[in-house]
């Protein structure tokens, strides 16, 4: 078990940081004000390899490893959560389930365009009357001839007014529950497709979120992503991916919680002595360095299966999980230690604390992931290789885990 990175990934690490301070830092604070999601960032993420990270270079990515792609996550949160957001649905719940699911005429036509970032690749599932309980959606995806006719809506899609394609799930047939939903790949410029942003969110203002509409759409059955009935299976499996990025994320979210504190900290004096030096303050620091430690190794554990190929279900629920709550208590403790101007948007912390929120919510609650971690004890529940897997990555030449 080795703990170091490798060159490769060190080098990817001051890559991405270089380009969040360089083209993130300094405008985000007016791009979360206006609600204003940069496109021209995803189009520098493209040029530097990263919407394609940890996809095959066969397939037009950049042939790096799992936890390469963990990096990236980490170090674009740090800046901020949209744009990690924005790599978490483009790789990690579309692209990386293409990659495990799709057939070779999908992936050519879809795949490659995206690790390439010349497109921009979505995820639906969400539906206003169906989050946790994905057996309650309502979209209906009906055979007829050559096509499937597609209805329903979508809601809480990221890149929803941005992405070109979409992972879409729908029923099939209904009386099969669970093992009638199917999963297809929906093009934004199909008729009778539609979308609309979501307004006045608490945290992620800068991302772009919303929902995606679809009125008698005719799917191809060519685009339908494995086959029918294998929906919920290859929506858990996409969950395991973004999950793993979301987790990665809220690392970066408390690496950013952590500078933004020791900065104030050496800056603000109460009864005569830098704030650094009270206790309680310190205490605070302490707890937020302990959570991005354990945070992290749960994090890079979960990849390190991923890279051997492996069902990695319980660990990565375990990492969104801890590294969610400890990154929104890490925010909590930063506008803490800032005092009343962490209630200011002159300083970053505030916005950390409402972007904190949405990834203790999104891609399975807090509650949902106590659910499954207490089955895996209890032994209620128990994770069986799918048959398909993510391709494992080469071993031999990944040095570090």
């Amino acid at each position: 078990m080795n703990f170091e990175f490798s060159e490769e990934q060190n080098m990817l690490r001051k890559t991405v940081r270089h380009f969040v301070d360089k083209e993130i830092m300094p405008y985000i604070s007016d791009w979360d004000r206006r609600g204003e999601f940069p496109l021209a960032i995803l189009d520098r993420l493209a040029e530097l390899g990263l919407m394609g990270v940890c996809i095959p270079e066969k397939y037009g990515g950049s042939g790096m490893d799992y936890n390469s792609l963990a990096i990236v996550c980490e170090e674009l949160e740090r800046g901020d959560t949209a744009f990690r957001t924005a790599v978490s649905v483009h790789t990690g719940l579309n692209s990386m389930t293409l990659l495990q699911w799709g057939n070779e005429e999908q992936k050519e036509k879809y795949l490659v365009p995206q690790a390439k970032g010349e497109k921009i690749g979505a995820f639906g599932l969400t539906e206003p009357a169906a989050g946790s309980d994905v057996a309650g959606m309502q979209a209906t995806a009906v055979k007829d001839g050559d096509y499937y006719i597609l209805n329903g809506s979508k809601t809480w899609i990221s890149l929803c007014d941005i992405a070109d394609y979409f992972i879409v799930f729908a029923y099939t047939d209904k009386s099969k529950k669970h093992h009638g939903i199917s999963a297809f790949i929906v093009e934004r410029e199909w008729e009778g497709f539609s979308s609309k942003a979501i307004k006045g969110k608490l945290g992620i203002r800068a991302g772009n979120t919303g929902e995606i509409f679809f009125d008698n759409v005719k799917v191809p059955k060519e685009n339908l992503l494995g086959e029918e009935g294998e929906g919920f299976k290859i929506a858990m499996s996409a969950l395991d991916n973004g999950r793993f990025t979301v987790a990665a994320g809220a690392v970066g979210q408390i690496m950013a919680c952590i500078e933004a504190s020791v900065k104030y900290c050496h800056e603000r004096e109460t009864f005569g002595k830098p704030i650094g030096k009270h206790q309680l303050v310190q205490q605070m620091l302490a707890n937020m360095e302990a959570g991005l430690q354990m945070s992290r190794l749960l994090v890079y554990r979960a990849g390190e299966l991923k890279n051997q190929g492996k069902r990695n279900t319980r660990e990565t629920s375990l990492a969104k999980w801890q590294a969610c709550d400890f990154a929104n208590k890490a925010a909590d403790d930063a506008v803490q230690i800032h005092g009343a101007y962490g209630f200011s948007d002159e300083y970053p912390v505030e916005r950390y604390l409402r972007n904190s929120k949405a990834p203790v919510i999104y891609e399975g609650t807090r509650e949902i992931h106590t659910i499954l971690q207490a089955e895996y004890v209890l032994g209620y529940r128990e994770d069986k290789p799918l048959n398909k897997m993510l391709p494992a990555w080469d071993v031999e030449k990944v040095e570090t885990y």
